[in-house]
């Protein structure tokens, strides 16, 4: 007897269905299982008769042969194993009705018969929802994830006898439910504020234009300057998510196994902070089978690379084409998958090997050649694609043992938002969200420049030496201050700051 049962697979952040076909044919006792199944999934069959015969049902002595169809996509997870195992009882009769074919179903067996999560299933209650099954079936403890998606049912089980008697008629399982609105009130802020930053003012200004126009910006500084503690601050300023970009962080998360299942929706930015000795892979995703790297983790949110220049060659020039378009795409033999990647990158470096180059309080050990060789470690190509570049100095005895005199994240984040709102409205119909995303194409259009500005610019380019990229940065910067201030043109002192800001095409040695 051959059965059919409806589940799904990851390919990227997005699941793809998948029909699970099961045979159950006269001849000797076997179990195989076709269609492109990984390692987690061929494995399956010694999880799927343990759980079958510890639950009270007989294991067929047949030949079964699982099918995952379409045969030509890989499948990979321990998600199969509930379905699987579903259609195995109903080809032996113990599973009556067709209700199983209205929906769609996920979940790991324990030896036991108990299931168990799986990541991913965000993406599969929304493709259940977009094929008009009328469930879907998930462990319990994937219940609130799952039920975020409204239209479908979400019927949530722990043990695999429930399901059977759930199809037989004989258990009622209500669907679970969840307040989307409550939990996403909930949803708390980062919690670190810029009032507690001492000292830094440049740094805190180069940072509220950075958030205001989702730029890329980095920070160079002796060791202790607080580099990193403004970095951490960044998320603090920028604008709340929307309900929309929290569901397709929280999608990316449940990919990756790192959703919280008590948080259920990621409600406020991520901040990734990957150590420098991370991988290629690690940084953009990757693995036979792709999976999310630091810059999808950090969609929406901030990327910080402490130490820039000790990253591996590799690893930074991989970062170059997300940072354009804001996506990655992993190819491998049997699959290609894309990911999202729109992040702010922030990164910061020492200004040579011993940190000390222009600190007016220590003096610098290294020799120019070695300075010269530190900073070439940062190819031009990715310099070009950080749009601000400021020197973080080191802060006087006075300013740490003063009074916090400065303004806190909330006073900071309401001019962020006031200027967001600035752009999405000039923008509107546009891809572009902001100022750093706006195409080069439309800079004319909305980023015009008087006689006095054009002047600036030229100079600074032909001193700087800067490139056309840099050139573009610079306009943007510009049309970024200038909405932080609420002016509709763009005058030379918003050329002006934006120049100040490109710190490291003057800086090196």
């Amino acid at each position: 007897m051959m059965v059919k049962v409806s589940s799904a697979t990851l390919i990227g952040i997005d699941s793809y269905p998948v029909v699970v076909e099961v045979d159950v044919a006269s001849g000797l006792p076997q179990f195989s299982t076709v269609g492109l199944p990984d390692t987690a999934v061929r494995e399956s069959k010694d999880r799927i008769r343990a759980a079958i015969r510890n639950s009270g049902y007989s294991f067929p002595r047949n030949h079964v042969t699982v099918n995952l169809a379409p045969a030509d996509i890989r499948k990979e997870g321990t998600g199969f194993d509930l379905p699987i195992a579903l259609a195995i009882l109903t080809a032996e009769g113990i599973v009556r009705g067709e209700s199983a074919k209205e929906f769609m179903l996920m979940g790991e067996l324990s030896l036991d018969g108990a299931v168990k999560g799986v990541n991913g299933v965000l993406s599969a209650a929304q493709l259940a929802r977009d094929l008009n099954f009328r469930g879907l079936v998930v462990p319990a403890e994937n219940a609130s994830e799952a039920a975020m998606v409204k239209g479908i049912d979400v019927i949530a089980i722990e043990t695999l006898p429930e399901i059977v008697e759930y199809f037989n008629g004989i258990r009622e399982i209500h669907p679970a439910g969840t307040d989307s609105d409550s939990i996403w009130e909930k949803a708390s802020p980062a919690g670190r504020d810029f009032l507690e930053i001492r000292g830094q003012d440049q740094a805190k200004r180069a940072l509220e234009v950075a958030a205001a126009g989702g730029h890329n910006l980095l920070m160079i500084g002796s060791p202790g300057s607080g580099k990193t503690m403004l970095a951490q601050r960044l998320p603090s300023i920028l604008p709340p998510l929307t309900f929309e970009e929290a569901v397709e962080i929280t999608k990316i998360y449940s990919v990756a196994g790192l959703l919280d299942r008590e948080e259920v929706l990621v409600g406020s930015r991520p901040f990734r902070a990957p150590h420098h000795t991370i991988s290629d892979a690690g940084m953009v995703g990757g693995g036979q089978t792709p999976k999310p790297g630091e810059i999808s983790l950090a969609h929406y949110g901030v990327l910080f690379l402490d130490e820039l220049p000790e990253f591996r060659k590799n690893t930074l020039e991989a970062l170059r084409q997300p940072l354009e378009n804001g996506a990655v795409t992993i190819t491998r033999a049997s699959i290609t998958a894309s990911f999202p990647a729109r992040f702010m990158l922030v990164a910061a470096m020492n200004p040579c090997p011993c940190g000390y180059h222009g600190d007016p309080a220590r003096s610098c050990r290294c020799t120019p050649r070695q300075i010269r060789q530190y900073q070439a470690r940062l190819s031009g190509p990715l310099l070009d694609r950080i749009d601000i570049h400021i020197l973080v100095p080191s802060v006087g005895y006075r300013e740490l043992t003063g009074p916090y005199n400065g303004e806190s994240s909330e006073v900071i984040g309401r001019r962020v938002l006031r200027a967001r709102k600035k752009q999405q409205e000039r923008m509107a119909g546009s891809e572009a969200l902001c100022n750093a995303r706006l195409p080069d194409r439309q800079i004319s259009e909305f980023c015009p420049l008087d006689n006095d500005s054009h002047r600036l610019i030229e100079m600074a380019m032909e001193r700087l030496g800067l490139s056309a990229r840099a050139f573009t940065r610079i306009v943007k910067v510009a049309r970024t201050i200038a909405d932080l201030e609420d002016c509709e043109a763009i005058s030379a002192c918003h050329v002006a700051e934006a120049i100040s800001y490109r710190s490291l095409d003057s800086y090196r040695v």
